[in-house]
């Protein structure tokens, strides 16, 4: 198989329209822009959002709720994940190798979805209460990391 033998396949190549050409081509005298109109002349160009007189889609929509822009994002484990990695010591490099987390930019936090049974030091930025007190029964650390 050679590049010059390449054929399109039958029915995916469509002529291109040749507008103006006279009333048998079907694109004869408003060469398909219909009559009159601003869509009609030469130059015409439209954004996508552009909605002539109608009311804007943005403003038909009801707004409702409220964002916090203080609104602090944690990455989430939860303890039985870091139970499966079968290590003592667990910081963000670990979780970060084991892809547990995205990145090391954004703060985590450790869940309390699992049961420990081994001690474990855990350096995270927030604990939830039962992550805690899951961790420290069963004889473990946590150490909280300033973001």
């Amino acid at each position: 198989m050679e590049l010059s033998g390449l054929k399109p396949v039958p029915g995916s190549k469509r002529n291109r329209k040749r507008v103006g050409r006279g009333p048998g081509s079907g694109y004869g005298s408003q060469c398909g822009k219909g009559h009159k109109g601003q869509k009609s002349r030469s130059g015409y160009k439209s954004r996508a959002w552009n909605e002539g007189g109608q009311m804007p889609l943005a403003r038909r929509l009801p707004k409702r709720g409220f964002t916090n822009i203080f609104k602090k994002e944690y990455q989430i484990v939860n303890l039985d994940s870091l139970i499966k990695l079968g290590v003592d010591i667990i910081d963000g490099e670990i979780l970060l190798k084991n892809r547990l987390i995205r990145s090391k930019r954004i703060p985590f936090k450790v869940l309390g979805n699992g049961d420990i049974d081994k001690p474990l030091t855990v350096k995270a930025h927030a604990f939830s209460r039962p992550a805690r007190e899951k961790i420290e029964k069963a004889g473990g650390k946590t150490e909280v990391i300033k973001c």
